[in-house]
């Protein structure tokens, strides 16, 4: 049986009572199991889960010595991106400053404010119930480095340019390219996140347009893959290296 611990919450891939009671009973700091009833859904990628045993669905889940609380129920977890989120953290130099688009509970905003030398991070999120957590995780993480900001992606406005700007969201965060580009500090880096097949030509088409429309060029150099999403797709990052000097834009990664 396959299952996922987040936390002290055990997500089963399918419902199984008798391997619910099981685990519950010999798995060490196991509050509740509850099992996977479809894939994510919606505009705030929301989990479909049920309980199975035990109770309470609100956990802390630790990570790279970061706290994480969240609501299983209501909110999605992939450790799927752990090897990003260490990327990330190597990739930002002292003093940098970071937007995090689509920061959910601060799955790279947590990491990067307690590992990095980054000055500040702008945690941007819409979902009200994802923001919220993100609040009470940047006070259980003890971190001053984040300000939380409940906007739209399309649209926020910062007091200054970033040197990383993180768009984590699948299954595409092509609509939100343009303001991307617009939030980049010239040297800055944009983490371009998306699925595609094994050679994502869609993906890199997708930057060519944005590029085109800011009258911008685009080169790529690269290309990132983070992990499988199914058999035919795959979730890829793309770093982008904004240069502006007489309208030239590299892509590195």
């Amino acid at each position: 049986m396959k299952y996922q611990k987040i936390g002290e919450i055990i997500i089963l891939n399918r419902k199984d009572k008798d391997a619910a009671e099981r685990l519950l009973s010999y798995q060490p700091n196991t509050k509740t199991i509850m099992y996977k009833t479809g894939s994510i859904f919606g505009k705030f990628r929301e989990p479909k889960i049920k309980k199975l045993a035990g109770n309470g669905t609100v956990t802390i889940h630790k990570e790279h010595d970061c706290k994480f609380k969240i609501d299983v129920e209501k909110i999605m977890w992939s450790k799927g991106n752990h090897r990003e989120r260490v990327r990330l953290i190597g990739k930002v130099q002292k003093e940098e400053i970071i937007v995090d688009m689509f920061a959910g509970i601060g799955y790279f905003s947590i990491p990067l404010a307690r590992h990095s030398k980054a000055k500040k991070i702008y945690a941007i999120e819409l979902n009200p119930v994802s923001f919220s957590y993100l609040l009470d995780n940047i006070k259980l993480n003890r971190t001053r480095k984040i300000e939380a900001i409940n906007a739209d992606c399309s649209n926020v406005e910062i007091p200054e340019k970033a040197d990383h700007v993180l768009m984590g969201l699948l299954p595409s965060a092509k609509d939100y390219l343009p303001n991307a580009l617009k939030l980049v500090k010239n040297g800055g880096m944009i983490h371009y996140h998306g699925l595609d097949g094994e050679k994502p030509d869609n993906l890199w088409n997708d930057v060519e347009e944005a590029c085109k429309k800011k009258k911008v060029k685009c080169e790529l150099a690269g290309k990132s893959r983070v992990k499988s999403w199914n058999p035919k797709k795959f979730h890829w990052v793309y770093i982008v290296l904004y240069q502006f000097c007489t309208f030239w834009q590299k892509i590195i990664i």
